[in-house]
């Protein structure tokens, strides 16, 4: 069964394995004893302390193993934020962040600190100038900014390097979380913190780890403890700890192959970006389609339901995933696709692992259509149409009244549906209004208008949800 959700996480690397195989018989002992077996197991927090930091490109004593990449998140937002508290309580933050980071900007804002969202254009990225302008318009001293090095839905890379050297004209340090490109290569610019996850490269769970610049003041909130540095309480999980060093040199040790096993996975990708909206109608594939990471695409289907997706993709033996809101846990978009402003129902997110078949792919190509369709006809989508050129209105007629489509308790992508099965019962220039209390509306109302070139007039607020104005234009 293809597994094509490496960046959720990727499979255990076979060097992982073995190291940890071998750790679990050496590395049992306390790595803070003096005896023979505490030295031991010194020398392999040692060494794997050494090889991760020179992956990462940081000194060994300025890294620090946690256990997990959010630990490591939370960590360096919390430490940074305590440690230049004197300097001012405003974080930056770009607004599609993963869940770690700005789960720690909300503690940070309900602990009076302030917090500002970098926006993003429609593919992800943030606009050059963006965090030197966020830091000039801070209301206060800036006391950190934060910025992933790639997005972990939709895989845009973004300007690191010129970000950094944006806060660091601002005396402002810089916290990258680098989990999901650290396994493709090391973070560019000079980046002051550093937070990663080695399931993302094919370590093992359980182990990330956390890089912070000589320099850069911070102070640990925990209480104290005397293990890593005082920054990770706790007794380290040593074979962990030692199979996710021993993996990320294995990948880095691999450069020329993982370089070319990188422009191949980049192609099995850039074959599914082109082939996916030719084989399926309605589609719409989002993320930057040149900086981007090289194995991961995402593609979002009008009028599809993305948990049904999921479901009927698992049941063809494929295993992806999905940023949509049409999920059983939430009817709230996902905060990527909503930044970003694109399709958010009937998403669909592909991540392929090292070394994925070309077969595979192909077998996924053959299978999706047919999946899609199913699902669209089981929701009782309108059969698929050619896009509409948008053209300029004709005189408006005498004002028509207006059809309502009441969606009110119904999620994602129902409203949408509807309101495409009754476009045409108005004129040219009629309007037809959605009443909607399913977030996902916000988004998805006006990519169909954009897909469908309909007018999107806007929403206004509604005795019960809102209401969303599409005018037709043809």
């Amino acid at each position: 069964m293809p597994y094509f959700d490496a960046a959720s996480s990727a499979p255990l690397h076979p060097v992982a394995r073995q190291a940890l195989l071998a750790a679990l018989d050496e590395g049992w002992a306390d790595p803070s004893r003096l005896y023979r077996e505490g030295r031991r197991a010194r020398l392999l927090l040692d060494a794997a302390r050494e090889a991760a930091a020179e992956a990462v490109g940081c000194r060994p004593d300025e890294l620090v193993f946690t256990p997990s990449g959010t630990h490591a998140v939370h960590d360096g937002v919390a430490g940074a934020l305590a440690g230049r508290r004197r300097a001012g309580r405003h974080l930056i933050v770009s607004a599609v962040e993963h869940s770690s980071v700005l789960h720690a900007a909300a503690a940070h804002e309900a602990d009076g600190g302030t917090v500002a969202e970098v926006p993003v254009d429609r593919t992800g990225r943030i606009a050059p100038g963006a965090y030197a302008a966020a830091l000039r318009e801070a209301p206060g001293g800036v006391a950190l900014a934060c910025l992933q090095s790639a997005n972990h839905e939709v895989g845009t890379v973004q300007p690191v390097a010129e970000a950094a050297e944006e806060c660091a004209a601002a005396d402002v340090p810089l916290l990258v979380d680098a989990a999901q490109s650290l396994g493709w290569g090391p973070v560019e610019g000079n980046w002051s913190l550093l937070a990663a996850s080695a399931h993302k490269w094919g370590g093992p769970p359980g182990v990330g780890l956390l890089a912070v610049r000589k320099g850069v003041r911070f102070r640990t909130v925990r209480p104290a403890d005397e293990r890593e540095s005082g920054r990770s309480p706790g007794f380290e999980n040593l074979p962990a700890i030692v199979a996710a060093a021993a993996s990320l040199r294995a990948v880095r040790a691999e450069a020329a192959e993982t370089a070319a096993e990188a422009e191949r996975l980049r192609g099995l990708v850039e074959r599914i970006r082109a082939r996916v909206p030719e084989l399926v109608p309605d589609v719409e594939v989002v993320g930057d389609p040149e900086r981007r990471l090289p194995h991961l695409v995402t593609f979002s289907c009008l009028y599809a339901d993305g948990e049904a997706l999921l479901h009927e993709l698992d049941r063809a033996e494929f295993s992806v995933s999905s940023g949509s809101s049409c999920t059983s846990s939430t009817l709230t978009p996902s905060h990527v696709l909503r930044a970003m402003g694109v399709l958010s129902e009937g998403n669909v997110r592909v991540s392929l692992p090292r070394g994925t078949a070309e077969a595979d792919v192909d077998r996924f190509l053959e299978a999706l259509p047919g999946v899609v369709a199913g699902v669209r006809e089981r929701l009782g989508a309108p059969k698929p149409a050619e896009p509409v050129e948008a053209a300029d209105p004709a005189p408006e007629p005498e004002p028509e009244p207006e059809l309502v489509v009441d969606s009110l308790g119904k999620r994602c992508p129902i409203p949408v549906i509807e309101l495409a099965k009754v476009i045409g019962e108005v004129p040219v220039g009629g309007v037809v209004t959605v009443l909607a209390d399913d977030e996902a509306a916000r988004l998805d109302i006006p990519a169909w208008c954009e897909m469908r070139g309909q007018t999107y007039e806007g929403e206004r607020p509604a005795d019960r949800g809102v209401a969303y104005r599409v005018r037709r234009r043809a």
